[in-house]
C-alpha cells in the first residue's frame, strides 16, 4: 500500500495526501476527511520513520512508571492520554519494576527513539538516568512527588506533608494509641517519606507510633487483613491503625467489621491514595487523595508545549475523612 494508492481513492494529489497525514500546508476540512476515509478503507498506515530521520524527532511520549498493576497509575495514565489526545503525540509506557537499574534501562531505550518528551515516576534514579533526563534536549517531567531534587520540571505532592496531614487529623480526633502498616521495601520512597511526616505530625501533637506491621511483596486485601490480624494479636489497645495505601486498609476494614470492632468509636483507621473502586465498601475508609490525575495531566500540559522547563508544580493533598474517623 503506497501513498499513490490513498491519493487515486481520494481522488486528489500524492502531495495532498502527504500534508493531510504529516498534518502540514493549508488542507481543507472536507479534502483532509475525504483523505482520512481513504487511508482507513484501504487500511494505509504511514511509515514515520522517514519524517523523524528529518526532524530528529518522533511524536511519542515516554512514560516511565513502577507498575502496570498498582492501582495508583492508571488514572495518572488517564489524566496524560486526557491532554495528548488532543494533539499529535502519543503516550509509550515503560515499567521500572521499582528497580532503579531496570528503570535507566527503560529511559535508555526511551530516550533512543527520540520521543518528543519523557514521562518518569518519582525523583529518585541512578545518577546515569539523571544525566540521561538532564542531557535529553527534549521535555521531561517527573511526577508523582515533589520532596527531593528534580532533574527538570516536576508535578506532584509532598508526600511527607500528607503523611504529617493524616497525623494531625487523626490526632485532632482523640486517637492515641496509633499503629503503622506498610511496605517494607525502601524501594517504596514516596510511602517512605508519608511514613517520615506522618511521625513528624505526630510527634508535633505529642504522641509516637505505639506499634508498627510491615509486608513484603504487593499490596492487597489478603496483605491489608494478615497486618492487621498481626499487630492486632500483639497490641490488641491500639485505637487508629494508618495503612500506607487504601488497598491495604480495605481488608484491615473488613477484618474489623467481621471481628464486630466499633468503627470509629473504638478504633479508626486510614488509608491514601483515595480510589474510587473502592466505594462499594461497607464504609469508607478516610484516607488522602493524592491528585493522580490532575498530576498526569499538568505533566503532559508541560510536554505538549514544547518547551524545556524547571517549573515545580506542587498540588495539595485534600484528606477525606469517610466514615472510619471520628468526627472532630
Amino acid at each position: 500500500m503506497t501513498l499513490r494508492d490513498v491519493a487515486d481513492a481520494a481522488g486528489v494529489s500524492e502531495m495532498t495526501v502527504s500534508r493531510v497525514l504529516r498534518s502540514r500546508g493549508d488542507v481543507s476540512d472536507k479534502t483532509r476527511e475525504k483523505v482520512f476515509a481513504a487511508a482507513r478503507r484501504l487500511g494505509y498506515v504511514p511509515n514515520k520513520i522517514a519524517g523523524a530521520l528529518a526532524s530528529n524527532r518522533v511524536n511519542l511520549v515516554g512514560v516511565v512508571i513502577p507498575s502496570l498493576s498498582n492501582m495508583v497509575f492508571p488514572d495518572v495514565l488517564a489524566g496524560i492520554g486526557e491532554v495528548l489526545d488532543a494533539t499529535p503525540l502519543q503516550p509509550v509506557i515503560g515499567t521500572s519494576k521499582y528497580d532503579g537499574a531496570h528503570e535507566e534501562n527503560v529511559i535508555y531505550e526511551m530516550l533512543s527513539w527520540r520521543p518528543t518528551g519523557l514521562i518518569v515516576a518519582g525523583l529518585e534514579h541512578t545518577e546515569n538516568a539523571r544525566a540521561m533526563m538532564a542531557n535529553a534536549g527534549v521535555p521531561v517531567v517527573e511526577v508523582m512527588d515533589v520532596d527531593g531534587h528534580p532533574v527538570a520540571a516536576c508535578v506532584g505532592i509532598s508526600h511527607r506533608e500528607a503523611g504529617r496531614q493524616m497525623a494531625l487529623e487523626i490526632a485532632k480526633r482523640g486517637y492515641r494509641r496509633i499503629g503503622y502498616l506498610g511496605s517494607s521495601s525502601i524501594a517504596d520512597h514516596r510511602a517512605q517519606k508519608r511514613l517520615e511526616g506522618f511521625k513528624t505530625g505526630l510527634a508535633e501533637a505529642g504522641l509516637s507510633l505505639t506499634d508498627t506491621c510491615f509486608y513484603a511483596g504487593a499490596s492487597g486485601f489478603g496483605t491489608g487483613r494478615g497486618m492487621t490480624t498481626e499487630i492486632l494479636t500483639r497490641t490488641p489497645d491500639l485505637d487508629f491503625l494508618y495503612y500506607n495505601s487504601d488497598i491495604n486498609a480495605a481488608g484491615g476494614l473488613l477484618y474489623c467489621l467481621e471481628q464486630g470492632m466499633d468503627i470509629p468509636g473504638k478504633i479508626g483507621m486510614a488509608g491514601f491514595n483515595s480510589f474510587e473502586v473502592l466505594s462499594g465498601l461497607p464504609m469508607r475508609i478516610a484516607t488522602m487523595d493524592s491528585q493522580r490525575h490532575e498530576i498526569g495531566r499538568r505533566a503532559a500540559e508541560l510536554i505538549a508545549a514544547n518547551a524545556l522547563s524547571d517549573e515545580v508544580i506542587r498540588l495539595e493533598p485534600v484528606f477525606l475523612p469517610g466514615d472510619t474517623v471520628r468526627n472532630v
